[in-house]
């Protein structure tokens, strides 16, 4: 049964300098779930021990410190210093991976020719494979004509296949998969089929050009009626 208490992190009123997840004997409120979850912590450290899990970890650490850097004179102020494509090849080189996978939508054809490119000259070996392949037509999943993008048509409209990209990708041995813009829930298909580890490098957002947080951080503004 859920209780009262569960967690509900992102309203957390303590500040950083105090909180329990923060520092050591910190302070929480009664919904904190660094003090709800033991069992649950306890599992995830376990986890850590695994070898599938600790080296992963160790280096997504180590890839997020060299994410900044300090500036001078200003103790405790940091500037971000590289962006997200980057992140991911060095992840990669890290983690020793020669062989990556690439899911992408069909509206980010263009971008995933370019990132393909920049992974291939960082010497990674890189299988790509588009949301459409398979070229199934939507009637197929149970949809309907009028539930096409373009009903007025009786002609072929092919359906998003994540389960397709990712059995793609485990049928080529791929060591490590990068999203590129699969839509909602299709992207959460992808995740599931993956038998490699997943990273994301950009979401699908029709409205702001692929750009999700634009709308939560004018939701006071221009995207008042989300709320």
């Amino acid at each position: 049964m859920i209780k009262d208490n569960y967690g509900k992190c992102a309203k957390c009123p303590i500040k950083p300098q105090t909180r329990t997840c923060m520092v050591n004997d910190g302070v929480g409120p009664i919904y904190c779930s660094t003090k709800n979850y033991p069992d649950a912590l306890v599992k995830a450290d376990e986890k850590y021990q695994e070898k599938k899990y600790s080296e992963f970890a160790k280096q997504a650490s180590i890839q997020e410190y060299e994410g900044y850097e300090s500036v001078p004179d200003k103790p405790g102020v940091f500037l971000p210093k590289k962006p997200r494509i980057v992140e991911i090849y060095e992840f990669c080189k890290k983690m020793g991976y020669k062989r990556l996978g690439l899911a992408f939508c069909y509206g980010l054809k263009d971008e995933a020719v370019i990132v393909e490119q920049i992974l291939c000259d960082h010497g990674f070996e890189v299988v790509s494979v588009i949301c459409k392949v398979g070229g199934k037509d939507k009637t197929t999943i149970g949809l309907s004509q009028n539930n096409k993008i373009c009903p007025e048509s009786d002609s072929h409209e092919s359906m998003c296949n994540p389960i397709g990209q990712a059995e793609v990708l485990n049928a080529e041995k791929t060591e490590f998969n990068i999203v590129l813009g699969l839509c909602v829930g299709h992207d959460s298909l992808f995740f599931k089929n993956s038998e490699a580890m997943c990273t994301v490098l950009a979401v699908k957002d029709r409205a702001t050009g692929h750009n999700p947080l634009m709308p939560i951080y004018t939701s006071r503004s221009y995207y008042e009626y989300i709320k």
